[in-house]
């Protein structure tokens, strides 16, 4: 997007957005896009980054930008200069500079690296400080999948420094891209440290990729996570991705992942957010807009990550599959925000069961749901 930018595009899918009802776009910004260089940013980046915001704005759009992404759909894409050459990649590839690296990316909690971060935003901030197209930052999509902290002490005060920094800078508010398996799995992060200094926490939850889902359209998945975050949070949760990958009817599985047709994924996004919205959700974000051409099926990440082609609510034609109405009618909808439920555990307990806990916890959950239906 940022390499070869064509502003233009990015207007007509606003546009488009704008008219099914929908609020706010969530981005990412590149981190070797926009920083080339320790102590360096790079102004044609940034000249594009506000003319989206001012597109947006034009539109009747707020944005959530992310920063330093980072990873994204199975992959890490770095900058040389925030690769440790000591360490070496694992579970997801890095690419920098357009090829693929052998090594993972340094402690970006903390040391150098954060300090590399800080200059970045407080060169960011005050550029657009205040801009109506602001909703709030993210701190990073699924950051631990770039590199795990080394303590939740470590992700707490990297979380702070960069929150104020932000908030200092532009007077807008921070939140950060935590996912399903920050809650799920020791990952060394904690829902109330990591979230202190935000404005609301976000959760990323996806049925096909829950280990503890019924079944690949369970809708309870989501609101779980939802629930799961708040409780630990102590704030507010806006749910910042949720969605599934598509396929043809009849089929189950796109690679190594399981998939819903076009018409099972109306029907989920519509109960997943009606759940979402009758259980004290913020609100909820679509991943992801479109689907890939089929052209880039060879190339990182869908050369190892084919469902990764099939999340949007419109076909690679730019024709709207039924989730994007399905969006909309929820949308027109003006659903308020009710009142946060009671917790449904404590943060403490609950991690120190993993991963137990986890399953333990979601049986209840749905055990709960189920009886609060059958209640006159």
């Amino acid at each position: 997007m940022w390499s070869r930018f064509d502003l233009g595009e990015i207007g007509e899918d606003f546009a488009r957005i704008k008219a099914l009802g929908l609020d706010v776009v969530r981005f990412f910004l590149s981190w070797e896009a926009f920083q080339p260089a320790p102590a360096a940013i790079d102004e044609e980046a940034f000249g594009r980054f506000e003319s989206v915001l001012e597109r947006a704005h034009a539109c009747g759009l707020k944005t959530m930008p992310a920063l330093f992404c980072g990873h994204m759909s199975g992959v890490n894409w770095l900058p040389a200069w925030a690769l440790d050459r000591s360490s070496r990649t694992a579970r997801f590839r890095t690419i920098s500079a357009g090829r693929s690296s052998p090594y993972a990316a340094g402690d970006f909690y903390q040391g150098e690296l954060l300090e590399a971060q800080r200059f970045f935003v407080r060169a960011l901030g005050p550029r657009v400080r205040e801009h109506p197209a602001l909703y709030a930052w993210d701190l990073g999509n699924e950051f631990s999948n770039l590199r795990l902290p080394s303590s939740p002490r470590a992700a707490r005060d990297w979380s702070a420094a960069l929150s104020a920094d932000l908030l200092a800078g532009s007077n807008v508010g921070v939140t950060g891209g935590i996912h399903g398996e920050d809650v799920t799995r020791e990952n060394r992060i904690r829902p109330s440290s990591i979230a202190e200094p935000w404005a609301f926490a976000t959760m990323h939850g996806y049925s096909v990729y829950s280990d503890f889902a019924r079944d690949r359209t369970d809708p309870e998945v989501v609101p779980f996570l939802a629930e799961l975050t708040a409780s630990c949070a102590r704030r507010r949760v806006l749910f910042s991705e949720f969605g599934n990958p598509t396929c043809a009817p009849g089929t189950r599985r796109l690679g190594a992942f399981a998939c819903l047709d076009e018409d099972e994924m109306a029907l989920y996004a519509t109960t997943v957010l009606e759940r979402l919205q009758a259980r004290g959700a913020l609100g909820a974000f679509w991943w992801c807009w479109a689907d890939y051409a089929a052209a880039l099926a060879g190339t990182p990440p869908f050369d190892e990550a084919p469902h990764e082609l099939h999340f949007g609510i419109v076909r690679d034609d730019g024709s709207e599959k039924p989730v994007a109405q399905a969006l909309a009618a929820f949308a027109r909808k003006a659903p308020s925000v009710t009142a946060q439920p009671p917790p449904i555990v404590d943060e403490t307990g609950y991690f120190a069961g993993l991963p137990e806990s986890t399953r333990t916890a979601y049986e209840a959950y749905c055990r709960a749901r189920e009886s609060a239906k059958e209640r006159p």
